[in-house]
């Protein structure tokens, strides 16, 4: 559903460039507002939410898509927990759909998909890895790395239930915009896949703005 936004740019509290392939980690505090900009178009944003009160609390795709009937996000979607509890609401879209169900780039999976030689390929893992380490204040750890969502990303389903990575339906300037209901810590990977069409195979940058 396709609904865009009344805020503007220009009073936003922070505006925060992630280049193509990097990462991203932050809070985002109850009644804020998160926008992930898709900047150039044909990019995937492979991104987690966790409880900042607590880490264990986190993102669930399984109970997101059993509570709200569908395995794509839009505006009106609530991101539900692993508790039960509804961590974010999207209230506006220009894209259209976000994919919940393809899952995130690592070494293993570009080995399996692609090729034995793409395995040191950067991934969205290793960026988590990474955010992870250079940032201990959130305490999240490898084992906190779990379901995430590809914001931008069109992953359809077959007939026979499978999954199929395509051109991506983003364009520049596209974005998604969500309302924080608890304080939430953002991870986010800025995709580097070099192998399927989620980034057109030229990774762009993303931005992230936030508004009180």
């Amino acid at each position: 559903m396709i609904i865009e936004s009344t805020l503007r740019p220009e009073n936003a509290l922070s505006r925060t460039t992630v280049n193509a392939g990097d990462h991203y980690i932050g809070t985002v505090k109850r009644g804020q507002t998160l926008r992930i900009l898709d900047l150039e178009g044909n990019q995937a944003a492979d991104t987690l939410f966790f409880s900042a009160e607590d880490t264990s609390e986190r993102y669930s795709a399984m109970d997101t898509v059993r509570e709200q009937g569908a395995v794509y996000l839009t505006a009106g979607s609530k991101l539900i927990s692993s508790e039960g509890r509804t961590m974010l609401t999207l209230t506006a879209d220009t894209c259209g759909r976000h994919d919940t169900l393809g899952g995130a780039c690592a070494s293993e999976s570009n080995t399996v998909r692609y090729d034995l030689e793409k395995r040191h390929m950067h991934s969205c893992r290793d960026n988590w890895m990474q955010a992870i380490a250079n940032y201990p204040e959130f305490r999240l750890t490898k084992r906190d790395i779990t379901h995430n969502i590809n914001f931008f990303m069109n992953v359809p389903i077959t007939a026979d239930g499978g999954l199929t990575f395509e051109d991506g339906i983003s364009a520049p300037g596209k974005y998604v915009e969500m309302v924080a209901k608890m304080d939430v810590i953002v991870l986010v990977s800025n995709c580097p896949q070099l192998n399927n069409p989620c980034n057109g195979y030229n990774p762009t940058p993303i931005e992230l703005l936030v508004w009180e």
